[in-house]
């Protein structure tokens, strides 16, 4: 093993272990390395944001205060303009898209790629893994749970689960007495 092996190898070791001192969590050595504040301000996000090194950003994507995106999420503003509010938390795995690019693919290259904006208003909650699509605006406080498949606009307050997101409920109150009020589903 070369000298610098082993001296990577000390690095993560130590690395991990003041990362599981300080927030009780184990991460990939590259997600130990980099400050996510840092990168966020570097990306000109909103005060008190932040997001994983793994976290792909293209594009126009405008974020605003105490957004947490978490890690290998991607944030593609490259066909249109890509807005989210403040107190967002966009969980593991989200993908946002401003651009689709299957008809073009079906049609042969005939038809264009679809493109259009897409606004994620404050405080709303994206579930690890949901898909946005281009042209969706979710209002603010909502609630979109893991998995979904969002290719409609959400307005605000609005708990949509699904593939594609359906609405199955809404967010009712403010400040600690924030509710969730589900549909009868039955």
């Amino acid at each position: 093993m070369s000298e610098l092996h082993q001296d990577l190898r000390l690095l993560r070791n130590e690395s991990d272990a003041a990362t599981r001192k300080e927030w009780n969590r184990s991460v990939p050595f590259p997600e130990a390395l980099f400050d996510r504040w840092e990168r966020a301000r570097v990306l000109g996000f909103g005060e008190g944001s932040s997001l994983f090194d793994s976290v792909h950003v293209l594009g126009q994507v405008q974020v605003g205060r105490q957004v947490w995106v978490g890690p290998f999420v991607m944030l593609d503003g490259s066909g249109d303009r890509l807005s989210i509010g403040d107190h967002c938390d966009i969980s593991a795995g989200v993908h946002i898209y401003t651009h689709d690019t299957a008809r073009r693919c079906v049609s042969m290259g005939v038809a264009p790629i679809l493109t259009g904006p897409v606004t994620i208003g404050s405080g709303t909650y994206l579930g690890s893994q949901a898909v946005v699509l281009p042209g969706v605006t979710i209002g603010s406080r909502c609630v979109v749970g893991s998995n979904s498949f969002v290719n409609r606009d959400l307005p605000d307050r609005t708990i949509a689960v699904g593939s594609p997101a359906r609405p199955v409920g809404r967010v009712e109150g403010d400040g600690e007495d924030v509710q969730f009020i589900y549909s009868d589903l039955a």
